[in-house]
C-alpha cells in the first residue's frame, strides 16, 4: 500500500461560514464599485460574528447592511432556523449578533496598488502555488476530488432533508496508490478509506444515520474502477451520534481551510488566504493564475503533474519570480527551465492581466460569485473562469517545437 488522504468540509462548517460571509462582503462591495479594496476577516463564535479589517469603497454599507449580509449568507448555507434542531443544538440566524470593526485601507498601500499609469501593483508580497495532475478529468488530485463529491452529495441531501441531517459536514478520502511509483506517476489503484461526519436530529439513531449516509456514499458517483464498497474501509460518524453542531460548538475563522480550498495537500500552498480579499490581493489572483498555468501544462500533455510558483512584491505589478516543477514527468524535448521561461515570456501575470483575463472585477450571478467560490473551493470547479482551457494551442505548440 501507498496511501494519501485529503479532507473537505461543507459550507456549513464554521470556518467555511466565515469564508462565505467574508466573500459575500467582497461580492457586495465589488458589484457596487469594481475598484473596491477589501481585506476583511470574519470570526464566528457561538452566536457572535465579528467582521474586522480594511475596506475602501464607494459602496457605502451601514452596520445594518453588514448584518443583513451575514444573515442572508447563513440562511443560504442552511442555517435558516431549522425547527428540527433546537437553539442549543444549532445556530439560528435570528440569534446572531454582528460586530463590525472595519477601517479604511492604508494610503501607503494604495499608492503602490493604484498607480498613475493605470497599472495595478500587487496588493501584498507573497508566494502562490498552482497545481494540476492527470488523476481526474478536471486535472485535480483524486483524494480531494472524491472527498468533494461525497461532501456535495451529503450536503445537498442535508439541505433538502432538514428533518434528518444538519449542514456542518466533513468528508475524507484516502487513496491507495499501491506503490510510491504509482503515486509519482498519478496512478491511483483504489479508494482505501472514506470518512463522513454529519450531524443528525436527536430522534435518529446512529444506526439509522450510518445506513442513510452509507447509501449516499454508494449513490455519489464515485468511479467504479476505484470504489468497491466491499473493499473499502468506511467510517460514518465514528465517534457516534452527532447532534450539536455549528459555531455554537466549534468556532470559525476566515482562511483556516487553505488545504481544503486548494489541492488537498498534494502540493505546496501559499501563506495567505483567498477569501475576504479583493482581486488586487495576489493571494487570491495569484492562486487563480498559477492554477490556470499548471492546468494548461498538464492538459496539453506536457507533463503528468505540475506545480507553478509565482511570487510578488507589494506595489510591483510584474511577478518577482515564476517557477515550474513537473516532478520529473515532463515529456521529452521539454524541461522545467524551458517551461518556466515560456510562462514568463507569454503571460504577463500582472494583477491587471489576471483581473481582465478572468473578469475578477465583475463578479455576478451570471459569471461567478466569490461567496460561491468560498463554499465550493477556490480551484477545481469547471465553471470558474480560471479553470477554462482556452490557451491550449499555445502550450501544444511548445510540445511540437
Amino acid at each position: 500500500m501507498y496511501l494519501f488522504t485529503s479532507e473537505v468540509v461543507s459550507a456549513g462548517h464554521p470556518d467555511k461560514c466565515a469564508d462565505i460571509i467574508a466573500d459575500s462582503i467582497v461580492d457586495k462591495l465589488i458589484i457596487g464599485d469594481s475598484k473596491s479594496r477589501v481585506a476583511s476577516e470574519v470570526f464566528v463564535a457561538g452566536k457572535h460574528v465579528i467582521i474586522g479589517g480594511e475596506v475602501t469603497s464607494k459602496t457605502l454599507l451601514t452596520t445594518e447592511d453588514y448584518k443583513k449580509i451575514v444573515h442572508d449568507a447563513l440562511v443560504k448555507i442552511g442555517y435558516n432556523g431549522n425547527p428540527y434542531f433546537t437553539k442549543e443544538e444549532c445556530l439560528h440566524p435570528e440569534d446572531v449578533e454582528v460586530q463590525v470593526l472595519l477601517n479604511s485601507q492604508s494610503p501607503d498601500i494604495n499608492q503602490g496598488v493604484d498607480q498613475e499609469d493605470g497599472e495595478t501593483g500587487a496588493g501584498d508580497q507573497g508566494i502562490m502555488f498552482g497545481y494540476a495532475d492527470i488523476e481526474t478529468p478536471n486535472y485535480m488530485p483524486s483524494a480531494i476530488t472524491y472527498a468533494r463529491v461525497l461532501m456535495e452529495k451529503v450536503y445537498d441531501y442535508a439541505k433538502a432533508n432538514p428533518h434528518k441531517l444538519g449542514v456542518d459536514i466533513k468528508t475524507q478520502v484516502t487513496m491507495d496508490y499501491g506503490t510510491k511509483d504509482n503515486f509519482e506517476s498519478c496512478n491511483p489503484q483504489k479508494i482505501h478509506t472514506i470518512v463522513v461526519s454529519a450531524p443528525c436530529v436527536a430522534s435518529m439513531s446512529i444506526d439509522e444515520v450510518r445506513e442513510l449516509i452509507g447509501g449516499l456514499i454508494d449513490e455519489a458517483g464515485l468511479p467504479s474502477e476505484l470504489y468497491n464498497r466491499d473493499d473499502c474501509i468506511i467510517h460514518i460518524n465514528p465517534t457516534g451520534k452527532y447532534v450539536s453542531h455549528s459555531s455554537l460548538h466549534d468556532s470559525g475563522l476566515t482562511g483556516r481551510k487553505l488545504i481544503v480550498d486548494s489541492f488537498g495537500g498534494y502540493a505546496p500552498i501559499g501563506g495567505g488566504a483567498q477569501s475576504s480579499k479583493d482581486y488586487t490581493k495576489v493571494d487570491r489572483s495569484g492562486l487563480y493564475a498559477s492554477r490556470y498555468i499548471a492546468k494548461h501544462i498538464v492538459a496539453s500533455g506536457l507533463a503528468k503533474k505540475c506545480v507553478v510558483q509565482i511570487s510578488y512584491a507589494i506595489g510591483v505589478a510584474k511577478p518577482t519570480s515564476v517557477a515550474v516543477d513537473t516532478y520529473g514527468t515532463v515529456v521529452d524535448g521539454v524541461d522545467d527551465d524551458k517551461l518556466s521561461s515560456f510562462v514568463m515570456e507569454n503571460f504577463p501575470l500582472t494583477p491587471n492581466w489576471i483581473t481582465k483575463k478572468f473578469g475578477l472585477d465583475k463578479p455576478s450571478a451570471d459569471t461567478f460569485l466569490y461567496a460561491d467560490v468560498a463554499s465550493r473551493g477556490q480551484v477545481g470547479q469547471e465553471d470558474y473562469p480560471w479553470e477554462r482551457l482556452d490557451d491550449l494551442e499555445l502550450f501544444e505548440k511548445l510540445r511540437e517545437n
